[in-house]
């Protein structure tokens, strides 16, 4: 029996639980902004979701990413989106973590392998949104989607959830120094 894996599990299924939770809350709470052009909107759950993921690893980075941010959709109104949030923000939760564990072995500084994690996850998100509007805008026409619009706005989601991320998972190390060794 792997004890590593057995007496993190109560710890894992908490920070799951409390970041599907804070996602939600931070992307439904903090006022989103409507995007016209694509039906959607601009959040800042990208935060939580890099803290998750960098400080949790790939499982709760993505099931918290996906099904916060999905179930956020539902809630504002933009269901149509839902379905391709779960995947895309859950993958980008999951690349995010699990780069930043693979990274571990070839880059001690923590600040250059978080950038690197979150440029790589947040490229998907912002690679997935555009295809699934594009997709979106063929299937429901009336809502008319333009997907080339919504590119720098993911871009900028993603800058700006890198630069605020990356303070926080800092800080959070600093008061929890048991998270630099977690994963």
């Amino acid at each position: 029996m792997n004890t590593k894996t057995t007496t993190r599990t109560p710890a894992i299924i908490a920070a799951t639980a409390l970041f599907t939770t804070l996602i939600f809350i931070i992307t439904t709470q903090i006022p989103p902004i409507l995007i016209p052009a694509t039906s959607g909107y601009f959040n800042m759950g990208e935060v939580a979701i890099y803290v998750a993921a960098l400080l949790f690893g790939p499982f709760v980075g993505a099931f918290a990413g996906g099904i916060g941010t999905a179930l956020s959709d539902v809630y504002l109104g933009f269901a149509h989106f839902a379905p391709g949030t779960l995947i895309i923000k859950g993958a980008e939760g999951a690349i995010v973590g699990l780069l930043n564990i693979k990274l571990k072995k070839r880059i001690q500084n923590t600040t250059i392998r978080a950038i690197i994690s979150i440029a790589t996850g947040g490229s998907v998100m912002v690679l997935g949104y555009f295809l699934y509007e594009n997709l979106i805008a063929l299937l429901i026409p009336s809502l008319e989607i333009y997907a080339l619009i919504e590119i720098p706005i993911n871009i900028g989601q993603m800058l700006i959830g890198l630069i605020i991320a990356v303070p926080i998972v800092h800080a959070v190390q600093r008061v929890f120094p048991q998270f630099k060794n977690h994963l």
